[in-house]
């Protein structure tokens, strides 16, 4: 029975890394846009909340 469980295990282990890759390395290519973007939206977080 364990012989069964572990290759879905590892299969699902190993699909599980290879999303994380492709996502840090959408982080990393795309850096400086998030960077701006989260910068963006703080500031207008920041200019609206001084309006209330």
């Amino acid at each position: 029975m364990t012989l069964t469980i572990e290759p879905v295990f590892m299969r699902v282990t190993r699909e599980g890394v290879k999303i994380m890759v492709v996502l840090i390395g959408l982080v990393i290519i795309f850096k400086s846009q998030l960077t701006s973007l989260v910068q963006t939206i703080f500031e207008k977080i920041t200019s609206e909340s001084s309006g209330i």
